[in-house]
């Protein structure tokens, strides 16, 4: 196993041409170490890998060679918005990513929220490319049974979709978190920058329609959950406003290889508010370490 030196975004940024009309950015770290683990970030504004996982990449790189994705429309990747439904765009690219960088042993995949559901359809689509799945509050795989639908967070996702203001932001991304401290006035500015760009929210709201497309089927990912043969981590806060804990009762039920853990005190960024726990808990899931 190799060593981690400093991990910065600088040292781990990486581009990558997977087609004529399509550059996706990424993060690399553990180059040497195995198995590799794919990171996909959620769906807020301003999202991307970086800021979803940069305190987390640096500890999964001591056991797995990590890359860590910015999804179609989202960070430094490219920003298309003439595309098949997100999930089935977003887990094409990557697997376009995977083919490019010549990996094609089975990955570990880790999502959060959007990159839960892009996980999944990865895994049901390149069922030979896929390996354990850690998902957190995923998208598509979350059916709310108790929980009124929109849900508080995506209507405020929506909110700031159409009037994309600081305000909204903010707003956002406080019914994110159960400990309020974690929105600082640092991340509200960087979020916004990046999320407010003309581009950014024609590809923001670009995905949103893909969910009401012609093959919106394909993200009602609940719909083709027993096929599901990879075994599944499902990660849930108690306190998640924007998915919340009910969605999980349906993929409890359906996927065959499941088990589920919930925090609580925390809400939809388990692996922010419960950053040591969760990383030990994806850690010894994806290398097979039983608890004495």
């Amino acid at each position: 196993m190799t060593t981690v030196g400093e991990i910065t975004f600088e040292s781990t940024s990486r581009y990558a041409q997977v087609r004529e009309d399509l550059k996706l950015h990424y993060h690399e770290a553990g180059v040497g170490n195995g198995p590799t683990i794919v990171l996909l970030h959620g769906g807020g504004p301003g999202a991307s890998s970086w800021s979803n996982f940069a305190k987390n990449i640096p500890v999964l790189a001591r056991e797995f060679h990590v890359i860590a994705v910015d999804q179609p429309g989202f960070g430094q990747s490219d920003k298309p918005i003439d595309h098949p439904q997100y999930f089935v765009h977003a887990s094409s690219a990557l697997k376009d990513l995977l083919d490019t960088l010549g990996i094609t042993e089975r990955v570990h995949l880790l999502g959060n929220s959007l990159g839960g559901g892009t996980a999944t359809r990865f895994a049901l689509d390149y069922p030979d490319r896929a390996g354990k799945l850690v998902l957190m509050g995923p998208g598509g795989l979350s059916v709310n049974m108790f929980a009124p639908d929109p849900t508080e967070g995506v209507k405020l996702l929506s909110k700031f979709n159409y009037e994309p203001t600081k305000e909204n932001l903010e707003a956002f991304l406080r019914i994110m978190v159960f400990d309020q401290k974690l929105i600082t006035p640092e991340l509200v500015e960087e979020r916004f920058a990046s999320a407010s760009t003309p581009e950014a929210l024609a590809a923001t709201r670009a995905m949103g329609k893909s969910f009401a497309g012609a093959d919106f089927q394909k993200g009602m990912i609940w719909r083709d959950a027993f096929k599901l043969r990879q075994p599944v981590l499902m990660i849930w806060g108690r306190e998640d406003r924007v998915n919340p804990v009910d969605g999980a009762l349906v993929a409890l039920k359906m996927v065959p290889r499941v088990q589920l853990h919930v925090f609580g005190g925390c809400g939809h960024w388990a692996q922010l508010e419960k950053f040591d726990e969760f990383n030990r808990l994806a850690t010894d899931f994806l290398l097979g370490i039983k608890e004495k």
